[in-house]
């Protein structure tokens, strides 16, 4: 449902890595200093990475996994849908835990996990990429690089913030 949506708006996926960039470092910053609802906004976004990820097709595929590299493009919608998928992810988990290159490393381990749950679970009917990986981890790269930019703005709000 969700991909029959995306391809038939390709847009979509390049509209929300614009938003995400140009918006991040700005929400990032105001969430910097309010650590719930940044948990909360983190919760929810972990849930759908697991709902997009491991929610069962209904496909039967043999056990494995695809070798395969390509650099995400704009048009090019599943690989970029997979970079915008953990972009919030790693925003907020940077913000939350003030270590960014500690949440890119979990983010790809994350994401490494993932596909090898879907490559040995052929009963979810996901398929294996390493470009779904490599597409994550680049999105993770992104959201650890705009939660540092977060993080700079909002060191005035976390100076005050302190007792």
């Amino acid at each position: 449902m969700l991909s029959t949506a995306l391809v038939e708006r390709p847009w979509l996926t390049t509209a929300a890595l614009l938003a995400l960039v140009v918006l991040g470092p700005v929400v990032g910053a105001w969430l910097a200093p309010r650590p719930r609802v940044t948990r909360l906004l983190l919760a929810l976004a972990l849930v759908a990475v697991a709902a997009l990820t491991l929610v069962p097709t209904g496909r039967e595929l043999a056990v494995g996994c695809a070798v395969e590299w390509a650099v995400p493009t704009l048009g090019a919608v599943e690989v970029m849908a997979n970079v915008v998928l953990f972009v919030p992810v790693a925003l907020l988990a940077g913000v939350l835990t003030r270590r960014p290159l500690v949440v890119l490393l979990a983010a790809s381990g994350a994401s490494l996990l993932l596909e090898v749950l879907q490559a040995f679970a052929t009963g979810l009917g996901r398929s294996c990429s390493t470009n779904d990986w490599l597409a994550n981890t680049l999105g993770a790269l992104l959201g650890t690089v705009l939660a540092a930019v977060a993080l700079r703005l909002a060191r005035p709000a976390l100076r005050a913030a302190r007792p």
